[in-house]
């Protein structure tokens, strides 16, 4: 990775601030200071934040939308299948309760997690999330329960109170989390109906702060 020259801010990242209701909106009391990143999470289960607030004086960096990359190249396998991550799942073979989706989404947050680490940052640094999800083959609606399990693997999978990882679904069973990370960045995902790639399941782009 190249040597680039950054300036280092002296962010100040407060725990996750647990606000209940809307008691906090259009309050200048939770305004950040230039330097300074507020996630808003509500609720000790919550696995993404209500939102963030960004100081005017911190460096963000925006990722481009990613998908899964083709790995299963075997004879046979479909467009969707093609975008299974065959290093976690060696011959595009999926574990009990793993769907196409959620394998889809491993394979691309290891795209972002890649891309992030390219430009000196990592998964905790992530912000704000935003996620496309189109209905697999032959399905009425996008599989959001296995995007969120693919999420637990990189993201909210330490618990808040005590800061211990928890064991997060890897479809019908319960496993140690692929990357532990306390981030619960502030998400959306919108069911669509073409991606821009024939097969692709997944595409997320992210948001994320230096300094963090």
């Amino acid at each position: 990775m190249k040597n680039t020259t950054k300036v280092a801010l002296a962010v100040v990242v407060t725990a996750a601030v647990a606000v209940p209701g809307t008691a906090y909106a259009g309050s200048r009391l939770f305004e950040p200071r230039p330097t300074e990143v507020r996630s808003f999470v509500t609720g000790d289960t919550a696995s993404i934040a209500d939102g963030v607030a960004i100081g005017k004086n911190v460096a963000l960096y925006k990722s481009s939308g990613l998908g899964p990359a083709a790995m299963h190249t075997a004879p046979g396998a479909s467009a969707e299948e093609r975008y299974i991550p065959t290093d976690v799942f060696p011959d595009g073979e999926l574990p009990d309760g793993v769907t196409l989706t959620e394998a889809q989404g491993i394979n691309a947050l290891r795209r972002i997690g890649a891309n992030l680490e390219a430009a000196g940052l990592s998964y905790e640094d992530v912000v704000s999330m935003r996620v496309f999800l189109q209905n697999p083959d032959g399905e009425p609606a996008m599989d959001f329960a296995g995007w969120n399990r693919a999420y637990r693997q990189f993201f909210a999978n330490t618990d808040r109170s005590t800061g211990e990882p928890l064991e997060v679904q890897l479809g019908s069973a319960t496993t140690e989390p692929m990357i532990v990370n306390a981030g619960r960045p502030s998400r959306f995902a919108l069911e669509i109906e073409n991606l821009p790639v024939d097969g692709w399941l997944v595409e997320v782009e992210v948001d994320a702060v230096y300094g963090r």
